[in-house]
């Protein structure tokens, strides 16, 4: 059975947006994360978006600017197979994606029964939202951005039930971000 895992950037008061959706949180200048993140890009997976960071996602990473801002990471973003829910989209045009309108939960749980590589949620609060609602996903990977927003988007803010998580792993690194790994308890 296929995993589904949550991959995000989040601020250390539980943002994962500014109030004006800014996600510069995310992006470090430090040369030990950006190592992290090309590593992380390398490995194998199918790509989960929602279609406002789809939008975001497809409207950057085939740029020129991102080849030459992050040369790695960009190419595996572009070959990557990618999954966008959506029931407004007409067409999902950036390479290698698939839309998919049904039911989320119901896709997912479809989706997590098929073979294939894992499935690895990126951005889309929503959707991170109705599947932990759901129980559907396997793994949290938090970026724990040294940074207080003091408001913005949050990526559990409207999750219905208390949800047990069990940490499996952290890392700290030299720019105060902590790479934490939770599990479903």
């Amino acid at each position: 059975m296929r995993r589904l895992t949550v991959f995000n950037a989040m601020s250390l008061d539980g943002f994962i947006a500014d109030s004006t959706g800014d996600m510069s949180l995310a992006h470090q200048s430090d040369r030990e994360w950006n190592s992290f993140v090309r590593g992380n890009a390398s490995g194998q997976g199918v790509l989960v978006f929602g279609r406002k960071t789809y939008d975001m996602m497809a409207g950057y990473w085939p740029t020129p600017m991102a080849a030459e801002n992050a040369p790695v990471v960009a190419k595996r973003m572009n070959e990557l197979q990618k999954i966008v829910f959506s029931g407004t989209m007409e067409k999902a045009l950036w390479h290698n994606t698939t839309l998919l309108r049904g039911p989320l939960g119901e896709e997912v749980k479809r989706l997590k029964q098929q073979p294939g590589p894992d499935l690895v949620i990126l951005g889309s609060a929503s959707i991170v939202t109705q599947l932990s609602d759901a129980r559907l996903i396997d793994q949290y990977q938090v970026a724990l951005a040294p940074i207080l927003l003091g408001g913005g988007r949050s990526m559990f803010a409207a999750i219905r039930e208390k949800l047990a998580l069990r940490l499996a792993g952290a890392r700290s690194f030299r720019n105060g971000t902590v790479f934490l790994t939770y599990h479903r308890a």
